[in-house]
């Protein structure tokens, strides 16, 4: 079958996709949508976004006003941020060995380092992380053992976002922030809230892509309807096991844009009703990138508390801080599930797994 004709033929179950999003609806107890609940950090930020005990999924578990009182390994803050590549946290379960889909809306925010209110990523859990800025968005890529944030081992995980069915988001309540964006004025103290966001996690490894809210095409950037497809279409990157670095780049080609035979296409993944995706009519691969600066892992990461768990045992690596440098637009890093891996196992293990697992939205 031609590309054309693949491309034709994804195109013809993609008005099925279009329809569930369109009935995707709020809850009629909770009818405001979370990508239009604003607030300026801190002082507008209520206990809870999400508080309506009438509403289907019920209330939000956990809260939104976050400091030093509640920052410890238990805390239920849904309150997160990304900064740097010292500053940034992941959404992730409250309980250990529990699975993204069957939590997705009780994540909670896991920081890299203290001062948020937040639960901290114990010391050598990140094993490798990249962290691209571009002139619309933040991209942060990297490899974990996902047990010391409480993901079971075996889990190859799903995208968490502002959206959902109900519009009320996965986490349910869950606010995004960030110091880093050029419109923010360089102030690191003012935080802007960040409305179009999305963060695979499972498959030890993951992504997470923030879009300038003074930016160009933030919901196509940051879009969250390619769920099954993973970080290997959703952010593209050259993220390494090992390496902690941060790099400029330009921005990605919108997720399910690509083209063919000259012409602009677009692909709308399949409804999961019609079984495990076995092929896309296009490869995603990492947009330029230049000026990459590496970092030494012991030199990011500090103040965390020590691992515990199955992967207590788990180290980290680290490195010495080493000279700018240059990454080419290329192949980019096989992915499975949620997340990121790169060798010859993953390049085998990429259609028997990224097709066959349906991911969450």
């Amino acid at each position: 079958m031609s590309p054309s004709t693949l491309s034709s033929a994804f195109l013809a179950v993609a008005a099925i996709s279009r329809i569930a999003l369109v009935n995707a609806q709020p809850d009629p107890a909770d009818p405001t949508p979370l990508v239009d609940k604003h607030y300026a950090y801190p002082s507008g930020i209520p206990y809870q976004v999400d508080y309506n005990t009438a509403a289907i999924r019920g209330p939000q578990v956990g809260y939104n006003i976050c400091n030093s009182t509640t920052e410890n390994q238990n805390s239920m803050c849904q309150t997160s941020f990304v900064n740097h590549i010292d500053d940034f946290c992941l959404w992730a379960p409250p309980q250990p060995n529990s699975t993204i889909g069957d939590t997705e809306g009780q994540e909670v925010a896991w920081c890299t380092k203290p001062g948020h209110g937040t639960r901290i990523i114990p010391s050598e859990a990140l094993q490798g992380v990249q962290l691209i800025k571009t002139p619309n968005y933040i991209q942060i890529v990297g490899f974990i053992d996902q047990t010391l944030v409480n993901i079971n081992a075996d889990d190859y995980g799903g995208e968490l976002d502002p959206h959902g069915a109900d519009l009320r988001g996965n986490p349910l309540g869950g606010l995004m922030y960030s110091n880093a964006f050029p419109s923010n004025g360089g102030n690191n103290d003012t935080y802007q809230q960040v409305i179009d966001w999305t963060n695979f996690m499972g498959g030890s490894a993951f992504c997470l892509k923030i879009c300038d809210p003074a930016g160009q095409n933030q919901q196509g950037l940051c879009q969250n309807i390619y769920d099954r497809l993973g970080c290997a279409y959703n952010a593209p990157n050259n993220a390494q096991k090992g390496v902690f670095e941060v790099c400029d780049g330009d921005d990605m080609t919108p997720p399910g844009v690509y083209t063919s035979n000259g012409a602009t296409m677009t692909y709308f993944q399949p409804p999961e009703s019609l079984g495990p995706i076995t092929t896309v009519p296009y490869t995603a691969t990492p947009a330029p990138s230049s000026n990459c600066v590496t970092y030494a892992s012991s030199a990011l990461y500090t103040g965390q508390p020590a691992p515990t768990g199955a992967g207590a045992t788990s180290a980290g690596a680290s490195g010495a801080k080493t000279t700018a440098s240059s990454t080419k637009s290329g192949s980019s890093p096989s992915q499975t599930g949620g997340a990121a891996t790169t060798g010859v196992s993953a390049i085998a293990g990429l259609l028997g797994v990224l097709f066959a697992v349906a991911f969450l939205s």
